[in-house]
């Protein structure tokens, strides 16, 4: 069972990357890139974040470059909370596609109910 601690930090976790991406995807139109979870390990030392990209076909292409620039958001995410957390986790991203899925079960669902 996670502790309250944790689950705080997990939350601000998520919601200062989320203004990390709205701030760096201004300049790339159409793009969107939203945090849908965060779970950092117990004693503080990874975090591993699941993003949502919009357009899901760029979202492999957006999730290697985030990849590539892992310690760049981690320097942004060290400067905004730097007053609430003394280390700041290593980050690991990976691609949350269970909206696409849940597009998918739709269509089909829509599909039985047509035929």
């Amino acid at each position: 069972m996670e502790s309250k601690r944790l689950q705080k930090i997990e939350r601000l976790v998520q919601k200062d990357l989320g203004e990390i991406f709205l701030s760096q995807t201004r300049s790339m139109p159409g793009i969107l890139i939203s945090v849908t979870k965060v779970r950092v390990s117990p004693d503080l030392g990874l975090a591993k974040a699941y993003l949502s990209v919009f357009p899901s076909e760029k979202g492999k292409e957006i999730l290697d470059a985030i990849n590539q620039n892992k310690k760049a958001v981690r320097f942004e995410l060290g400067q905004l909370e730097k007053n609430q957390l003394r280390k700041i986790p290593e980050l690991n991203f990976f691609l949350d596609d269970s909206l696409d899925y849940l597009e998918n079960i739709n269509n089909l669902l829509k599909k039985t109910k047509d035929s």
